[in-house]
């Protein structure tokens, strides 16, 4: 996974060496403070971006720290950029706005549908944007092809950044029986438990034999759940498509065998008529002879024809039921073939990272797994009515062979003028918006899982689904409106302006026109926009 992002950052790294120059017409603005891009690892896999609206400011990380920064500019008066919590909904390199004089939007990744995006734009070095999150275009386009559909995106008021932290409450994987596979599974997939099937290799369980867990890492142990389950959904496509071709063939002889033998008949006696007619003219012995020969062929051609006739009818009811027979064997073999397809679809959906949100609002704790509800239940914070934050917490990487995942917490509980609330207020080196991203260590995070409890049959259910770029989310905020399809959580911070977010409305178009674009080759506009001159790197996280 690495390569990839390596290479897609050395091409911007090359970009900004280069000093590539802006031609007429393209968009120009001050800088107001370089792209940096970090000197002292290779780059993983991105797993969030942390947006600073008081820092102007966009800065990626991926599971070891930050790995790429840039100037923003975010939403100007009236339309804000809210704070909150997003993550990206759809990538469209070459998009323009339904609501701004379609106006160019390119490396466009959606984080509302209401028209919140992360775009390539203009940076005039304060927030100018009607509520999007403008970025440099190399940086644009670089983003573009690293992230995911899905990517957790932080706007925050200030420049926070994650920091490591053990907890009991944060969700560790449930090992997972590799024989049963789904059957172990709870919630929403009972629907495909009765397809469930051993993963390849997997001995049968003895019936007084304690139950073997798989050793590697559950995710592992998903996708050879996931491979085998798309093997029966293949196998089964396979074997509907046989049935419908052979009960549409067996259907189409049955239809024809009737009409046959009766044109067949009807021929023959034609033709014996035309005998007949001939020899009633034939005048000559030779003629005559000739024409007793033709009669008598035509004679023996309808005696054939009234035996066909005779046999078909009684071969026609044999084939109408062998007809009806292999419609319905195709009916069933199409209802297995739907069934082994959506099995597949949600086994493929339970490798995709869950997303829980506890909201102190309504003392409810919520499961989303590839942008749609799974569950939800109540969960008790101790002292409910005071202040918790808001609080995201991220599963990184798998330790120990799989058995843990390793997590880090976001702290965003801040006041509207961006200082972090609580026993750390720290303002990191530098000032202004070069200054270094702030955290307030994981005390605050910590303090948050301290007040949570969480019923042990959900911890359960969780922990099944559990994996790394899952996420918990800790507020004081209830979920917001623009949560709902195809979305992950959209949690937007009370007490700071959110017009860009009361300006807008859902577009139901952009809406139908979700794709997951990196199942598909997309055309690239030719565009070209200023090169940016990269700085020294920062330390990790």
């Amino acid at each position: 996974m690495r390569r990839p992002v390596r290479r897609a950052i050395v091409g911007l790294a090359a970009l900004l060496a280069t000093g590539m120059a802006d031609p007429a017409g393209a968009m120009r603005r001050r800088d107001p403070e370089p792209v940096q891009i970090v000197e002292s690892r290779p780059a993983g896999e991105p797993l969030m971006a942390i947006v600073s609206l008081n820092n102007q400011r966009i800065t990626i990380y991926d599971a070891d720290g930050w790995i790429l920064r840039a100037p923003v500019s975010s939403g100007q008066a009236g339309y804000e950029t809210p704070a909150g919590v997003y993550s990206i909904l759809q990538k469209e390199a070459d998009h323009h706005s339904n609501l701004y004089d379609d106006a160019s939007m390119p490396f466009m990744q959606r984080i509302t549908w209401s028209g919140i995006a992360l775009h390539a734009g203009l940076l005039p070095g304060y927030p100018a944007s009607h509520g999007c999150v403008r970025m440099p275009y190399e940086f644009a386009q670089t983003l573009f092809d690293m992230t995911k559909i899905g990517m957790r995106v932080i706007v925050a008021r200030s420049d926070v950044r994650p920091v490591q932290i053990d907890h009991p409450v944060l969700f560790q994987p449930r090992p997972i029986r590799a024989d049963v596979g789904l059957k172990s599974l709870t919630g929403r997939w009972d629907a495909v438990h009765p397809t469930a099937q051993a993963a390849p290799g997997a001995p049968p369980p003895e019936a007084d034999a304690p139950a073997p867990v798989s050793p590697a890492a559950p995710l592992l142990t998903l996708k050879s759940i996931v491979a085998a389950m798309s093997a029966e959904a293949h196998a089964a496509a396979k074997k509907a498509d046989a049935a419908r071709l052979g009960a549409a063939r067996i259907t189409r002889d049955a239809a024809r065998l009737l009409p046959a033998a009766e044109g067949a008949r009807y021929r023959a006696e034609a033709q014996l008529s035309a005998a007949e007619s001939a020899f009633q003219a034939a005048s000559s012995p030779a003629a005559i002879a000739a024409a007793e020969e033709a009669k008598a062929r035509a004679l023996a051609r309808r005696a054939d024809a009234e035996a066909q006739l005779v046999a078909a009818r009684a071969e026609a009811p044999l084939k109408a039921n062998a007809a009806a027979r292999a419609r319905e064997e195709a009916r069933v073999a199409e209802a297995e073939k739907i069934a082994a397809l959506n099995a597949a679809t949600e086994a493929e959906q339970m490798m995709s990272p869950a997303s829980i949100f506890i909201s102190r609002k309504t003392q409810r704790l919520y499961v989303r797994q590839a942008f749609q509800q799974v569950f939800e239940g109540p969960v008790t914070i101790r002292e409910a009515g005071q202040p918790i934050g808001t609080h995201i917490y991220t599963a990184l990487d798998y330790t120990n062979d799989g058995a843990n995942v390793r997590w880090s917490a976001v702290s965003t509980n801040q006041s509207p003028d961006g200082r972090q609330r609580g026993p750390h207020n720290g303002s990191g080196r530098g000032k202004g918006r070069n200054a270094e991203p702030t955290s307030p260590g994981a005390d605050l995070a910590r303090a948050a899982l301290d007040r949570v409890e969480i019923p042990n049959d959900i911890v359960d259910r969780i922990s099944e689904i559990i994996s790394p770029q899952s996420s918990l989310i800790i507020s004081d905020e209830g979920m917001s409106a623009e949560t709902g399809k195809d979305t992950d959580f959209v949690i937007l911070l009370s007490g700071g302006p959110q017009g860009g977010v009361k300006m807008r409305r859902p577009d139901p178009q952009a809406h139908n026109r979700r794709e997951d674009w990196h199942d598909r080759g997309y055309e690239r506009s030719r565009a070209y926009a200023p090169s940016f001159y990269g700085g020294g790197a920062f330390d990790p996280w």
